[in-house]
């Protein structure tokens, strides 16, 4: 097999033929998921979708060391972003139409005989995640366990990430600034994040006491925690404890190897 052997492997470039040589390797589908949502005044409305990108390319990488088939899908680039409402550039979808959305996808993808789909998602807003949980359920129940979501605000996968992480006030601060230092850097406008205040706002506290958006919540200026402190080097620690995520998911999912 040629195309589909080789890195990156993405499903939108192989021809028919070549998908179909994919398929009886039983290849795990990675579905990034992303917005279109301000991310501060430093970073893109694409970062969620850049991130999951990112991490989906490293966990295709992966598998592909070991001898498992893999391939990349299209990214789905809207979601709901409710949050980010008030700022200029934010596309949100309804919840029904961003859960509709997804089970499309997915519906489509099984009934083109992949069996392995990996949901990639770097978009952390608690009604997206709801939706995607949902809909992981159910299409569980239907079809078996054809679904693996890395979920990234789980407590247990949560933990192992940055402290800026853990404290729920890190939308477009160092931890995804650093992150899409290494996903798409040419992305980062690094003079603006570097001139940042810190924003220590606690995000979660105000979306508990009622807040439904980032200014109400403290983030006037679609942002939390610390940009200015950002680094490749720490985008680089977090990615590598993300992949870890998704390849111990697979695992507890697919069965695919894992080794610690």
């Amino acid at each position: 097999m040629s195309a589909p052997a080789a890195l990156p492997c993405r499903l939108t470039e192989l021809t028919y033929p070549e998908a179909a040589e994919l398929l009886a390797l039983e290849p795990v589908v990675f579905l990034p998921m992303g917005s279109v949502e301000a991310h501060g005044p430093h970073l893109p409305l694409g970062t969620d979708s850049f991130l999951s990108e990112s991490l989906a390319e490293r966990a295709h990488a992966a598998l592909h060391r070991i001898g498992q088939a893999s391939v990349i899908a299209p990214t789905i680039s809207y979601a709901l972003t409710h949050f980010a409402s008030e700022f200029a550039g934010t596309v949100s979808l309804s919840a029904e139409a961003a859960v509709m959305q997804l089970r499309g996808v997915v519906l489509g993808m099984l009934a083109a005989g992949f069996r392995r789909i990996a949901l990639v998602n770097s978009h952390l807003e608690p009604a997206h995640i709801a939706g995607i949980r949902q809909l992981v359920a159910e299409i569980t129940a239907a079809h078996g366990p054809v679904l693996a979501f890395p979920d990234q605000t789980a407590k247990r996968r949560a933990r192992t990430v940055s402290a800026e992480y853990k404290s729920g006030s890190c939308h477009a601060g160092s931890y995804e600034t650093s992150l899409l230092l290494v996903a798409r850097p040419e992305l980062c406008r690094t003079a603006i994040s570097r001139a940042l205040p810190q924003n220590p706002s606690d995000f979660l506290a105000h979306v508990r006491a009622g807040a439904t958006t980032f200014v109400q919540a403290g983030g006037d200026r679609a942002y939390f925690g610390q940009p200015a402190a950002a680094s490749a080097v720490e985008g680089e620690d977090q990615l590598a404890r993300l992949l870890t995520m998704v390849l111990v998911t697979l695992h507890e999912t697919f069965g695919t190897p894992y080794t610690p």
